[in-house]
């Protein structure tokens, strides 16, 4: 290669070099990308203290900073290196002639993936979304959570405790197969939400419409769904 670089000159040196080198150059550029993105990325990775779901339930956008980062700041959390992860844009309905069946779809797939992936942890929804998410046993007894806040914030909260019934067994799935058969479903009933637009942060907002709170029972992080509890429901 010397020999022949040394009969070239100019432009002819730096093509025959591009030339003689552009693989593993290109191959060194990737890796480089690779390591610096994955450097960043490490350093700069915020952890997720809560996520949050707004289903069938639409906020403004300085309103969703208050449903995010305003718990941060209830925490004295730093929001550089911490977050609540806010869904947005859930809508979930059983109405078989809804316009939006395949956005409905997308959302119910969405949902269900962040609850087995145990990243929904506390849900904020209308009374519609609240049947479905109670009827298909996602929701914890809320009640027990409540005995966690201190015993102010705990009788303050009693009043908007709303009871909800989940499906334990039915035979829907035989319906589909023999349409002659009639629906029979064994139930139970217990306090599973709260009605959150009643108090606090959602009243003050003169949010529009009952919003019903419900921590989804896998959640791995319940200290902080009571915390979350605490900081929508207090008075300031």
């Amino acid at each position: 290669m010397n020999t022949c670089l040394n009969h070239l000159h100019g432009k002819q040196k730096i093509q025959y070099i591009w030339d003689y080198y552009k693989l593993p150059a290109i191959i060194c550029l990737i890796f480089l990308y690779i390591i610096s993105y994955t450097v960043y990325g490490h350093f700069t990775r915020k952890e997720t203290l809560l996520y949050a779901g707004l289903v069938n339930v639409s906020a403004s956008e300085p309103f969703a900073d208050e449903l995010s980062y305003g718990f941060l700041d209830f925490l004295d959390a730093d929001s550089s290196k911490k977050e609540l992860k806010l869904y947005t844009g859930l809508y979930l309905t059983d109405t078989p002639d809804d316009p939006n069946h395949e956005y409905t779809y997308a959302s119910r797939i969405k949902t269900v993936a962040s609850i087995d992936d145990e990243k929904l942890d506390v849900v904020l929804m209308n009374k519609e979304a609240f049947d479905a998410f109670s009827q298909n046993g996602y929701l914890c007894n809320i009640e027990e959570l409540l005995r966690e806040l201190d015993p102010k914030t705990m009788a303050e909260c009693k009043p908007y405790v709303t009871a909800n019934t989940v499906i334990l067994e039915d035979n829907a799935d035989d319906i589909m197969f023999d349409r002659s058969l009639s629906y029979q479903a064994v139930t139970d009933e217990f306090p599973m939400g709260l009605l959150v637009s009643q108090k606090g942060l959602f009243k003050r907002a003169g949010f529009d419409g009952d919003v019903y709170l419900g921590v989804i029972k896998n959640s791995p992080r319940m200290d902080l769904a009571i915390e979350y509890i605490e900081y929508l429901c207090t008075d300031k």
